[in-house]
């Protein structure tokens, strides 16, 4: 697995309605814990987590999913099940981060 970058407001529609298990990065280029946090997400989604679909979306590049979503603060991650919003992490928290995917994993 991968993360895959969301570019419009369709491919985040399009990415809920999936409705597996999915948890999205909403970042900014300028944001320092965002860079750091952004290597373990690729680990997550490449290990122990290959079942949940990850997603980024810059919030500079695609206002309107930003704002949708509510980000007031970078980087904020939030987990979707069945199209809807199950839980958001503030902040880069790797044992948020996994403790949220086992969580709603099962």
């Amino acid at each position: 697995m991968t993360v895959h970058n969301i570019k419009s407001e369709a491919e985040f529609a399009e990415a809920k309605a999936d409705g597996s298990l999915m948890i999205v990065d909403a970042y900014a280029t300028w944001c320092g814990p965002c860079k750091v946090i952004a290597p373990k997400l690729v680990e997550y989604s490449e290990t122990d987590h290959k079942d949940v679909r990850f997603y980024k979306v810059d919030v500079d590049e695609v206002p309107e999913v930003a704002k949708q979503l509510g980000i007031r603060a970078m980087p904020t991650f939030i987990l979707f099940k069945d199209g809807a919003e199950v839980e958001t992490i503030v902040g880069a928290n790797p044992k948020a981060i996994e403790a949220a995917l086992a969580k709603h994993k099962a």
